[in-house]
């Protein structure tokens, strides 16, 4: 057995690995690069390898940097099937379709901006389409549950709970006497809303994410804690308090917590707004589709209850709809995309909103440093938004905790079982894995931090 990253090697994003046994090319992920320029444009075909020479594609989870770029395995020759978990299918068909449609109008609107300027031949045209997206979802079969095994040429696949977000899963790979466990992304064992992840056994190499494998998480107590004073106070302020939210998993996570607030008395009634179309439809799998919850929020929808409306919860369909809500008096909380404040209609409330000193932005998610967000978070007196100078008047909070990711004690838990497995670590900021490789190596363990394009034989010393 062998194993190749040709994503999330010594970086986050972009998570793409091969493995290859028994003759057959398996191929787990096939994700988006984000981040800066020189990120994005290892996005453009063509692949690093040659997709048509691939027996099977297996998918972790719906995130964009996971599957973003699967349309392209088709597109490259790839002619086989893509196996994950139903909910997996259903996420991932959400993702693409809206990565799509925003491509396309990002392509039109740089497009005539190049016509002006003599230009047009510079601007890329969008990785795929809707059609292309039409074709991979008929290919892509929603079959792997957690007690099922796909036998693959003498080869056997089994997926477990992950406890990341909805659908989302570790694999396990078994061939030529040897064992593999792929953990794709793994949760935060504090989550609100998920399940803890599932233990491996025993193995013989560990592929494994470590985004925040240098660092502790704070307390979900101490978390929530924080965040119902920030709340508070900011209701009183009689303003907009603004939540920027990724659309799968941070918006429901925060959901569920606003209606636990609610219900504890922590909070006072307020009006609550989801202006996020992608949020609100992801929310609806997440109540029509079950998954791997807590107790709490298990209970809650078997008894057809609704986890994730609190009171005073209203859904904001139409663009028009949203901007209306910048004319409205008084408390109320928005949660909108996007939730690293890069654009949608979070950057609209923004511009309206940030020269209140009543307006409170809470941040609930990773910012990078040189992002709008990360300037906020600086104490930025002055953004430029949508070509304006905008005054910040507005109190910015940030709060930790809620993160989706496993924390350093979360993936050592994770890794206990395997003991004797050699560790390869994936989707992490160099700094961040050559930390998590000193903890681990101080714990005996065998480490190799993953190089891109380059092949480990399992089982063969380093």
């Amino acid at each position: 057995m062998q194993i190749t990253s040709y994503g999330a090697a010594e970086t986050v994003t972009g998570s793409c690995h091969l493995l290859e046994a028994n003759g057959q090319r398996i191929l787990i992920d096939c994700g988006l690069y984000q981040g800066n320029r020189e990120l994005e444009e290892k996005n453009q075909p063509p692949l690093p390898f040659d997709a048509s020479t691939l027996d099977l594609v297996l998918i972790t989870h719906g995130h964009l940097d996971h599957v973003g770029r699967l349309p392209l395995l088709i597109k490259g020759g790839y002619r086989g099937k893509f196996h994950c978990t139903p909910a997996t299918r259903a996420v991932t068909e959400l993702i693409l379709r809206d990565a799509a449609h925003i491509a396309e109008e990002d392509f039109d609107r740089d497009l005539r901006k190049a016509r002006r300027q003599g230009r047009e031949h510079e601007v890329p045209e969008p990785l795929y389409t809707e059609k292309d997206i039409d074709l991979l979802m008929q290919r892509i079969t929603p079959d792997m549950g957690w007690e099922n095994t796909l036998h693959f040429h003498g080869i056997e696949i089994r997926f477990y709970p992950a406890g990341h977000v909805l659908g989302s899963a570790w694999i396990e790979v078994f061939a030529e006497g040897k064992t593999v466990v792929i953990s794709g992304d793994l949760g935060n064992r504090e989550s609100p809303v998920e399940a803890d992840f599932h233990l491996p056994g025993p193995c013989d190499a560990v592929v494994i994410e470590s985004t925040y494998g240098n660092r502790a998480h704070r307390s979900q107590q101490d978390t929530v804690d924080e965040f119902a004073q920030v709340l508070q106070q900011s209701i009183k302020k009689d303003g907009k308090i603004l939540i920027p939210s990724f659309a799968l998993e941070r918006t429901q996570n925060i959901l569920y917590v606003l209606r636990q607030l609610q219900d504890e008395g922590r909070i006072p009634l307020t009006p609550i707004y989801l202006d996020s179309p992608m949020g609100s439809r992801i929310t609806r799998l997440y109540e029509n589709l079950g998954g791997d919850f807590n107790p709490d929020v298990q209970q809650d929808l078997e008894q057809g209850d609704r986890p994730f409306a609190p009171e005073n919860l209203f859904v904001t369909s139409s663009s028009g709809e949203s901007r209306r809500l910048n004319d409205m008096k008084g408390a109320a909380i928005i949660l909108a995309g996007s939730g690293m404040l890069s654009g949608g209609r979070i950057v609209h409330h923004l511009k309206h909103h940030l020269w209140k000193d009543s307006t409170s932005l809470v941040i609930v998610g990773y910012q990078s440093p040189n992002s709008l967000g990360g300037r906020l978070i600086a104490g930025a007196d002055r953004v430029r938004i949508h070509g304006e100078e905008v005054v910040v008047r507005a109190s910015v909070h940030t709060i930790g905790g809620f993160s989706a990711h496993a924390d350093q004690d979360d993936l050592l838990a994770f890794l206990e079982p395997t003991e004797h497995a050699r560790v390869h670590l994936v989707h992490g900021d160099l700094q961040v894995m050559e930390a998590f490789q000193q903890e681990l190596e101080s714990r005996g363990r065998q480490v190799v931090i993953n190089r891109f394009g380059e092949t480990y034989t399992v089982g063969q010393n380093l």
